[in-house]
């Protein structure tokens, strides 16, 4: 457990009481919290420490996707997740209509639920989809992991840092107080959002841009349930005369909680003033969108943030590393903010926990940088992408050179008209429409992480050449970098999933019964290498059987090969199969891996 030290540790520190712990996480949001949670899972010391006095004050992100599910799911907490979250059936109807209770435009079905699409989501994964506001996620998260042994210490702001050969030092202010003390650690993940201070400290290099244009959320409480629960969605767009979102004349009504908390995101021009709204003008704004004049308002607050076109090209420095918005910034279009940054904790924290265990060479943390990096460059352009596709509705409806509310109503109204502008109108919202999928449906970009690194061994073989677009649909493979395929696997009384059999605490070897001498090997470079390694052999008669038979037709490799599965479910390396020495082969690869060869 943490503790106060009087005196100095290996380094010469000022004079004063310093708190000693393995890793310190600033940042109580999904990367923070969710570090802190995978720290004390793995019975690392942690202390997590943020400015404010608790978790999220606004709903803010929500759509939780299949692979922070699975993340989730690893870290015991899928079921907690599960039971505060809105149902993956009812976030599917995506809406735009120019009023809740005015004309509808179109839906869109969003988030894997068109019956096509559930399909590929169901297929690739034992988690679907859902929603579940950050107010309710963090918690969660936060409460699992001071459970499991993080120090969670709230109105505690991060000051500085410096960092040496054997740790950090890390300057923080109790603001309770007022107060300065030092927290002394071996590394610092800075997880502290978008206008992190320890990324600016660290002086990571960035791409692109800040506060692109400016939105406002006002958050209230209404039930209009007979207006939504026929078609029910997490978004309804609002394209309507007089409203404004970035100069668009849209606006987004968000579900908080079904039916009765939303959300509305209204844009306003970043080079002006802020828009100053009170209670008076908010609730205008919400009848008017909502197309419902009388309708009895609570308003419960309302806040300005920054759209942002912003990614770090480098994710740490010595012992210092930073995660979530603090190095990938962008619009929520997409729904990846918030996925992204507990799958970057996913990613960073096995490799800590090896490091400080002694089970790997320090030099396994550089993988980190080269794994997200990549990704992070991935859903900034793929968000803000996604963000600009919208003006081909607005195209379509012939809304964009309207200069007054009543020419935007007439060029609405055209649609539905007999003549050739109009039949040119439908024929392009179908177009545009279709576009959207890129944002409300792009299982490749949410879960086709493809890593390459130094704990990436290479047999040669590249990731196969899609036979769908990458974007839209998500392509299953064993080539090493890729992420574990999902099948359900088990015996006649228990159905499990492929990844619940390769967790988060050790290294797996997954192979079939003609590859069983795999599983002496294994013991035996595990226990050389002081590795926590296990063998999983899926066959008839053994514990693990192929339920369905789909993992013969998905493994790559044959029976008597081997996949060796990274703690976070991504393919270390493989071997088509068995070789004359499975132990020798599998020692050079872990090693290797490990940075240990």
């Amino acid at each position: 457990m943490p503790e106060f030290n009087d005196g100095t540790a290996e380094t010469e520190l000022p004079a004063g009481p310093v708190m000693v712990t393995d890793v310190v996480v600033v940042g109580s949001g999904p990367a923070g919290a969710a570090a802190a949670l995978a720290l004390s899972t793995l019975g690392v010391d942690n202390i997590m420490i943020t400015k404010y006095r608790w978790t999220a004050n606004t709903p803010r992100a929500h759509i939780t996707n299949q692979r922070a599910m699975e993340v989730f799911r690893d870290l015991g907490i899928e079921d907690q997740v599960l039971a505060d979250a809105t149902d993956h059936d009812l976030v599917g109807d995506t809406v735009f209509c120019t009023s809740i209770a005015g004309e509808e435009i179109g839906r869109i079905h969003t988030w894997g639920t068109r019956p096509d699409r559930e399909a590929d989501y169901r297929l690739a994964s034992p988690c679907l989809t859902v929603d579940i506001p950050q107010t309710y996620l963090e918690p969660i998260l936060v409460r699992n992991a001071a459970k499991r042994g993080t120090q969670v210490r709230f109105s505690t702001e991060y000051l500085s840092h410096t960092q040496d050969d054997d740790g950090v030092t890390v300057d923080v202010l109790d603001r309770l107080t007022g107060k300065a003390y030092l927290i002394r650690a071996k590394y610092l993940i800075g997880a502290d959002g978008a206008r992190s201070m320890v990324a600016a400290d660290i002086g990571l290099p960035f791409e692109g841009a800040m506060d692109i244009a400016g939105s406002m959320n006002i958050t209230f409480k209404a039930d209009i349930s007979r207006y939504v629960s026929h078609r029910p969605s997490v978004l309804y767009w609002v394209i309507q005369p007089g409203s404004n979102v970035g100069g668009i004349g849209a606006g987004l009504v968000r579900m908080v909680r079904p039916w009765n908390e939303w959300l509305i995101v209204w844009g306003y021009d970043i080079n002006e003033e802020p828009p100053q709204v009170d209670e008076a003008a908010a609730v205008q704004i919400v009848r008017n969108l909502l197309g419902m004049p009388d309708l009895d308002v609570e308003i419960t607050g309302t806040s300005l943030w920054g759209n942002n076109e912003m990614y770090a090209t480098l994710l740490h420095s010595g012992r210092v590393f930073c995660a979530g918005d603090a190095v990938h910034r962008h619009p929520p279009s997409n729904g990846l903010g918030s996925n992204t940054s507990v799958q970057d904790a996913y990613n960073l924290v096995w490799k800590l926990a090896a490091v400080l265990k002694g089970q790997a060479d320090p030099a396994l943390l550089d993988t980190y940088s080269a794994e997200r990096a990549p990704v992070a460059e991935r859903i900034v352009k793929r968000a803000n992408r996604s963000s600009r596709e919208f003006v081909d509705i607005f195209k379509a409806l012939g809304v964009l050179d309207a200069t007054t509310e009543a020419e935007m109503a007439a060029a609405i109204e055209e649609r539905k008209a007999n003549t050739p502008a109009g039949a040119d109108k439908r024929a392009a919202l179908v177009r545009a429409m279709d576009l959207k999928n890129y944002e409300f449906n792009a299982h490749g970009v949410e879960l086709g992480q493809f890593y390459t690194s130094s704990a990436i061994l290479s047999d040669g073989s590249a990731p196969p050449v899609p036979s769908r677009d990458p974007d839209l649909y998500y392509e299953m493979s064993t080539v090493p970098g890729s992420h574990l395929p999902h099948a359900w696997v088990g015996d006649s009384a228990h159905r499990r999933a492929l990844m619940d059999l390769a967790p988060y605490d050790r290294w797996t070897l997954i192979t079939g019964i003609a590859g069983e001498r795999w599983e002496a090997a294994a013991e035996k470079v595990g226990q050389e290498l002081g590795v926590p390694l296990a063998t999983v052999v899926i066959g008839p008669g053994r514990e693990v059987t192929d339920l369905y038979y789909d993992w013969a037709k998905l493994r790559e490799v044959e029976e008597s090969g081997v996949l060796l599965v990274r703690p976070d479910k991504h393919i270390a390396w493989r071997a088509m199969t068995l070789p004359d020495d499975p132990e020798g082969r599998l020692r050079d690869a872990l090693a290797a891996v490990l940075g240990r060869a």
